[in-house]
């Protein structure tokens, strides 16, 4: 790691160096003074010396401009030009911005949510043209998480984003680790008619499929009004493949001797007449490795977006009011298939029972080895069950968004300005999951060197539909709405102050409103019904002997095709739209909560020279009041009827902030800030009642409508040298101490005693009536406000144009960032031992470098973002076997090259993930044996391809 940030971060740091030094030779030869003349804005030069650039690097020079002109900390992403944002995705070109780390939609690979300095997803605020907004996609729908999901927008929508790490006043309260806002073009940012148009095909090497995508945009201006409409279409099939152990590995002392693994308990069968340990001692079986399931994924996303914006604006004097709007709409279709085999769930109790089947499904060992390095255990094994599982799934996302904005300027030293918004985000999720079995076959499982796509064979036939029974069928279906009220005004006022000092007040009122609303139903036990109804020999002749996906990886060692179920049987027969009806509604996962937060805030700047060295001010304090309101469902009496609760809850904070810039010399630069902001907790462990989150999982959650937002106090400081125009190189230092963390505690307990549903629990839990047993052992998680923890880290950011080099290299640039984060978890992990490992729940480091050419007609960028790895989960601790789950560090590249024939006709090619990365988990022993399990023990391990745009996009 050290030497991959050294290759990265010295190079430019000599580059910054020379760079700045041999501007000032050539400076000092032509008689002109070695540093920019001083402005405002410390980097900038005087207007004798503006170059004017334009594409990539111009955006990236209006950014840094930006940037400087601010008190706290702020970084900003411009358009290069109205409706030509810089990357395809408005969260990729994010994680450019020192402290923020892409999250991915694992479907798509579409950049989708975005963690700041080391703190969850839900830890930050977006905001659309200053209104706070949430929407959900793909596989967030239903999970009631706050935030925002980018990759319901096409980039083209959008005109800047400004990205807010220090708080202010101002700023929408709710984003304990920053503030995101992103800002529609209007007509008047450009106040002349442009026309401007893209269109692209889209291929993926995985899926070998070809998608059109295009966007126009117009914006004209007609003495004081001005008007502008864009539209954007895009779409991509994506397949993925890759293995699966669905959460763990396991062994057979593990598995016998938790308490809480119910059905999932594992254990070898030592009775079975063909057991035979190759020579190895019990001990060293039973403590040998198995995934939990040891199966080949592979999946096919079929996905389309389509996104309308516009703006009628009047400008006249100082009046300014706009009308603006913003529509997207995003569908998924996705398909994915299962094969393997089921290694939890074999603990044999009734051996009178059918082989393979429920109470005889022990593994036989009858021809083994295990890897004295990793521990893991292979080889032939008898009575093994063989799943084969396909899961259709379709979901949707419509965001609707209005606002009234104006402004009037009163005097030269008073404006007014105010804002009525309005935003409602739909989103819609159903699917059905139809498995089928072969029981008491003798399988041979092999590893060999790739953990990817490993090994897998038997003697039975795997495309005889004749060989499949044991049926099973799951449905279910989430709606998620989030809407959103916001009203504001503010007035901003200059005035003057002794010794030259200038103020500049600022203060304003907002009242915002939101409401979600989950209603989930889950019609698995209708469909269930339906299956029986159909039988087991309607089902085998409802399948087909060859694979539903087309163009899969699935590597030479596994089976290349099994029968299956097609999407279209699939929804025929268990149409998820049909059985999914308002009678399977679940009323403990269903809940609507209201949030009304009241909000009044003052603010200042002051500006002025202290000892000939200029220091810019921002202070001001934020009181809010928010009051909530949640309808949703509890039980009652010993009957188990669900019926409407009602809970209320109200608290109110006190936001200081304050912070400072001081022009150290003309072109170095100290900022520092000191702030209180806070985060509210997700909705779904505040409204929702006593859920069990994963069907397949023994564990249920309790939420608690009494909790309060989580607190911090945070303190940056930074240097920022603004070494050249254009250029930076800046280091920043972050502490955020939390309070009242939302602190997860668990309980056991048994299914009986949590009074839920039998259909709370998958069919594995069940019996053959539908009924699962009051005694199984659960683990329940309740939450509360408790304990303290401390985040820090630091942020290293360059930037520069090379125009020091000799003319024919002068378009050539580079941007880099690097940010560490001290490990920080919300819960301790504890050894089996009592030892505390030290962990993190959020990379510990992660940095993104960008090389860029531009000069005449031709530009091209390349640009590596990487993040190390983190903890997978939500609170994940120690579950008995001394493994932690990591998710593995991974990185993308990206690349763009493009030739402007003329201002309305260019030649673009994008290439996305051109590294192919392998996306994975991994399961690394506690105590540091078995070897590397980043290599071995992988979990999830999928590769997505590469996706190519080739396209034209010009500007009239």
């Amino acid at each position: 790691m050290k030497k991959k940030i050294l290759a990265t971060v010295l190079p430019l740091a000599l580059a910054a160096f020379y760079g700045a030094e041999a501007t000032a030779q050539e400076a000092s030869a032509a008689g002109a003074q070695a540093n920019p003349v001083k402005t405002d804005v410390p980097a900038q030069p005087a207007e004798a010396e503006t170059v004017v650039v334009t594409g990539f690097r111009s955006s990236l020079q209006k950014a840094l401009n930006l940037k400087a002109k601010a008190i706290g900390t702020r970084d900003s992403i411009v358009a290069e030009d109205i409706g030509k944002f810089p990357e395809a995705n408005v969260a990729e070109s994010l994680q450019r911005v020192p402290g923020v780390i892409l999250n991915r939609d694992e479907s798509s690979g579409e950049g989708q949510r975005i963690s700041i300095r080391g703190l969850p997803t839900e830890y930050s605020v977006t905001t659309l043209n200053g209104a706070p907004v949430n929407t959900t996609s793909t596989s967030t729908i239903g999970t009631a998480a706050r935030g925002f999901n980018y990759d319901v927008f096409a980039s083209e929508l959008f005109g800047r984003v400004d990205f807010y790490k220090s708080p202010l006043a101002e700023l929408t309260e709710g984003g304990l680790g920053g503030v995101v806002d992103l800002q529609t073009p209007r007509p008047f940012d450009n106040p002349k008619q442009a026309i401007r148009y893209g269109v692209s095909g889209a291929y993926n090497t995985m899926s070998k499929h070809v998608d059109p995508n295009g966007f126009g945009l117009y914006s004209n201006t007609w003495g004081n009004w001005g008007f502008l409409i864009g539209g954007s279409h895009s779409g991509g099939v994506n397949n993925r493949s890759g293995f699966e152990a669905t959460g763990g590995y396991n062994n057979s002392f593990y598995g016998s001797q938790s308490p809480t693994k119910g059905f999932f308990a594992m254990a070898l069968d030592y009775d079975d007449p063909r057991a035979n340990l190759s020579g190895y001692s019990r001990s060293d079986v039973d403590n040998a490795y198995l995934p939990r399931i040891y199966r080949f994924y592979g999946s096919r996303n079929e996905r389309s977006r389509d996104g309308l914006v516009s703006s009628l604006q009047y400008k006249s004097g100082g009046l300014n009011l706009s009308l603006d709007t913003m529509y997207s709409n995003l569908k998924n279709k996705r398909d994915e298939i299962t094969f393997g085999l089921l290694i939890r769930n074999s603990l044999t109790n009734n051996r009178a029972a059918a082989a393979g089947q429920a109470g005889h499904t022990g593994l036989v060992p009858m021809d083994i080895r295990i890897d004295p390095a990793t521990n893991l255990m292979t080889g032939t094994f008898g009575n093994t069950v063989l799943s084969n599982g396909v899961t259709y799934s379709d979901d949707e996302t419509t965001f609707g968004y209005t606002a009234l904005n104006g402004s009037w300027e009163a005097s030269k030293d008073l404006v007014f300005s105010g804002q009525v918004s309005f935003n409602q985000s739909k989103a819609l999720s159903y699917q059905d999951t139809l498995s089928g079995n072969m029981y008491g076959i003798t399988s041979t499982i092999g590893y060999g060197s790739d953990h990817v796509y490993p090994s897998m064979s038997s003697t039975s036939s795997y495309t005889d539909p004749n060989n499949y029974s044991g049926f099973g069928i799951g449905t279910s279906l989430t709606r998620e709405t989030d809407k959103g009220k916001q009203a504001r005004i503010a007035a901003d006022w200059d005035y003057g102050l002794p010794g030259d000092w200038k103020g500049h007040l600022k203060a304003g009122l907002t009242l915002v409103e939101t409401t979600k609303g989950i209603n989930k139903r889950n019609g698995t036990a209708a469909a269930t019904t339906q299956l029986n109804a159909l039988g087991i020999a309607s089902l085998r002749s409802g399948m087909v002997p060859n694979l539903p996906i087309d163009n899969l990886d699935i590597g030479a060692g596994w089976p290349q095709a099994w029968s299956s179920f097609t999407r279209g049987y699939t929804y025929a027969n268990f149409n998820p739209l049909t059985y999914n009806s308002e009678a399977s509604f679940t009323p403990a996962q269903s809940f609507t909560a209201k949030e009304k937060v009241s909000t009044a805030y003052v603010q200042s700047d002051f500006k002025g020279q202290i000892m000939e060295h200029e220091l810019r001010i921002n202070a001001g304090v934020r009181y809010s009041t928010t009051d909530t309101n949640i309808d949703n469902f509890k039980k009652t009496g010993t009957g188990g009827t669900y019926l409407p609760n009602t809970e209320n809850g109200s608290y109110s904070n006190v936001l200081p902030a304050v912070s400072a810039a001081l022009d150290l010399t003309d072109n170095l630069m100290w900022r520092v800030s000191y702030g209180k902001t806070i985060s509210r907790a997700s909705l779904s462990i505040i409204a929702a009642q006593t859920v069990i989150p994963n069907p397949f999982d023994n564990t249920a959650t309790a939420g608690n409508p009494n909790l309060l937002p989580q607190k911090s106090k945070n303190l940056d400081t930074s240097l920022e040298w603004y070494f050249r125009p254009g250029s930076l190189l800046s280091l920043a230092l972050f502490k955020k101490d939390l309070s009242d963390a939302t602190v997860a505690s668990t309980t056991n307990t048994t299914f009986g005693a949590l009074g839920l549903p039998d259909t709370s629990l998958g069919a594995i839990f069940q019996n053959a009536q539908g009924k699962v047993d009051p005694n199984l052992p659960m683990v329940l998680r309740s939450y509360s406000n408790a304990g303290q923890q401390t985040l820090k880290g630091f942020e290293v950011a360059y930037q520069q144009a090379f125009d020091f080099l000799p003319e024919q290299y002068r378009g050539f640039g580079a941007l880099a960032s690097y940010t560490h984060i001290n490990p920080f978890n919300s819960a301790k992990w504890i050894t089996n031992a009592g030892k505390e490992i030290e962990v993190n729940s959020v990379p510990k480091y992660a940095y993104s470098v960008t090389g860029y050419y531009e000069k005449g007609p031709l530009a091209l960028r390349l640009s590596y973002n990487y993040k190390g790895r983190s903890l997978h989960g939500d609170n994940p601790t120690n579950t008995g076997n001394d493994l932690i789950r990591w998710r593995a560090a991974r990185g993308y590249m990206d690349a763009n090259i493009s030739y402007k024939l003329s201002e309305s006709f260019e030649l673009r090619i994008d290439a996305l993930n051109l590294s192919n990365t392998l996306a994975y988990d991994y399961f690394e022993d506690a105590t540091g044996r078995y070897g590397d399990g980043q290599k071995t023990r992988m979990d999830y391990a999928k590769y997505d391809g590469r996706t190519i745009k080739i396209g034209i996009r010009g500007k009239i």
